[in-house]
Parts: C-alpha cells; sequence; structure tokens
C-alpha cells in the first residue's frame, strides 16, 4: 500500500513544487502590472471661493468634484495603458449629476485628458499608436504610483503647469488600517491660463496618500489658488476624497493587498514548502517500501 502512494506522492510534491516555482519566479511580472480594464469614479469635496466678475470678489461655496477615468483598451497592450479622464469641479447645490454642460451656472470647470502610462512603472508614455495626434504629451506619474512604492521624490504631472513637478517624500501615515506613504506638490506662482485666453499664475499644494504594495491613491488634498495677471484673485480651492471615498479606496487596497500576498507570498511557500515534503514522503514511500519487501 505504501509502495502505491509513493508515485502520486511524488507527482502531486512535483505539482506543488511547480506552482510555487511560478509564483515566485513570473507572477509578480503578471500581477503587478496596471489592469487593462479600469473604469472608476473619484469623488471630491470642498470648498472654492470663485470670482464673481460683478462685484469683483470670491463667492464662497461648498463644491463637488467628480474625476471619470477609463482604460482604453482598444490601443492598450501588454506594455502600455491608454486612458481617457474627464474631471468636473461643481458647485455643491441641488441634484448634480457626474458633469454639468457648460449653460449649466454650477459648473466651475470640466476637462478631458487622454494620456497613456507604463503599466509596471506607471509613468507617462508618449507613443505612437496610443495617443491620438492632438493629445498633450505627459511626462512622470499620472494618475497611480508603481507597485512597490519607495520612500523618496517622484516626478509627478501637473495639468496646469503642463509638466512633471516634484512629488516629495513626507513619511507614512495609517488611513483606516492602510499604511500610506505621504507625497507633496507644491507649485508656487506659475504662469497659466486661468481661464481660456486668461493669463494669470497658478498655487497648489496637493498631498497624496499613497498605498505602496499597489501604488493605488487612497486619498488626497489639494490648496490650490488661481490669481488674475493684475493680482485679482480668481479661484480659491480646497478639495479633498470624499470620507466614503477614502473608505472604499482603503477596503480595495485591503483586498488586493490580500490577492498579493496569496500569490506572491503564501503560495510560493505552500508550493514549496508542501511540494518538497509530499514529494519527499513519495520517494521513501516508493523505495523505503522497495527495501522492506526485500527484506521480507
Amino acid at each position: 500500500m505504501r509502495k502505491k502512494l509513493g508515485l502520486p506522492l511524488i507527482g502531486l510534491g512535483a505539482v506543488l513544487l511547480l506552482v510555487g516555482i511560478t509564483c515566485l519566479v513570473y507572477a509578480p511580472g503578471v500581477v503587478k502590472k496596471t489592469p487593462l480594464d479600469v473604469d472608476t469614479t473619484t469623488r471630491l469635496e470642498g470648498n472654492a471661493g470663485k470670482l464673481n466678475t460683478e462685484t469683483m470678489e470670491l463667492d464662497e461655496n461648498p463644491v463637488r468634484a467628480v474625476s471619470l477615468t477609463r482604460t482604453d483598451s482598444d490601443v492598450s497592450d501588454d506594455d502600455v495603458v491608454a486612458w481617457v479622464q474627464i474631471s468636473c469641479l461643481m458647485i455643491d447645490e441641488g441634484e448634480l449629476p457626474d458633469c454639468l454642460d457648460d449653460s449649466d451656472p454650477r459648473l466651475v470647470s470640466a476637462s478631458t485628458d487622454v494620456f497613456a502610462t507604463d503599466r509596471v512603472t506607471a509613468e507617462a508614455v508618449d507613443g505612437d499608436g496610443y495617443l491620438p495626434d492632438d493629445a498633450v504629451p505627459h511626462a512622470g506619474l499620472v494618475n497611480k504610483w508603481p507597485f512597490d512604492a519607495e520612500k523618496k521624490d517622484y516626478e509627478y504631472w501637473d495639468g496646469f503647469v503642463g509638466e512633471a513637478v516634484t512629488a516629495a517624500y513626507q513619511g507614512t501615515e495609517e488611513i483606516e488600517g492602510v499604511e500610506t506613504y505621504v507625497y507633496e506638490v507644491e507649485v508656487i506662482g506659475a504662469e497659466i491660463e486661468v481661464s481660456e485666453g486668461v493669463p494669470g499664475t497658478y498655487d497648489t499644494v496637493k498631498t497624496m496618500y499613497v498605498e505602496p504594495r499597489t501604488g493605488s491613491i487612497i486619498n488626497q488634498t489639494e490648496d490650490q489658488q488661481r490669481t488674475l495677471a493684475d493680482g485679482t484673485p480668481a479661484l480659491d480651492l480646497q478639495l479633498a476624497f470624499t470620507s466614503d471615498q477614502v473608505s472604499s479606496n482603503a477596503e480595495d487596497a485591503k483586498s488586493n493587498i490580500s490577492s498579493l500576498n496569496l500569490l506572491l507570498k503564501w503560495l510560493p511557500i505552500i508550493g514549496l514548502v508542501g511540494g518538497v515534503i509530499l514529494a519527499g514522503l513519495g520517494v521513501f514511500f516508493l523505495f523505503g517500501s522497495t527495501k522492506g519487501d526485500r527484506k521480507a
């Protein structure tokens, strides 16, 4: 009976060893890549002082912002993922859809961004076939950090400035049971178009709380000012992810970390250790039984 168990145990041990080696060697290059089927809605809230052109004073209002982000699978591939992102900032008054049309006075601003990123490094990619001809070239990180983010500064895309700026590492902070790395972007006095054809300057302090294993942004806060060329304040904006958004992001991060741990930690351990044990038992049963039979 023991001899009959030997070959099956050796076979099962070999299978477990193969699973362990595959998860250890090949799985990281497969799972640590940005998915090609992302379709997310990110919600922010805060306050904004918007210039009233009649009184030339800032009217204070609660605001909501919505960012609709999806991948374009038609032009994405194994190395690069293409994105379309629609962002709307609206005065929080009455029933609000995800975005308003230009005729609605509650609309503060709306924009559409098209970009592509490397699926491993998360850095912007500007290559033929991924973006339309009129797409604005991007640089640095855009909408997420890489897997296994480090405690260092990164270059981060700022669409108002039109170039990458430094996202400086600040430390760590726990958010709803998730450890995050904190990065801060600071821009002072950048010359921009405050609105179409209207020159001015732009200041912002943006803080991003990043879960390092997955590179996902758990929370984000921003304190932004736009000023006309003559010094008149045009917009004074404070925004942050809603509490529900932060909770949702934290739960998603925990789930994704568990999946990574299963594939990259536990399955290799189970496969390698279990495979060695079963294969060893199989050899013992097979050859040990043969030796015992001969003595008998």
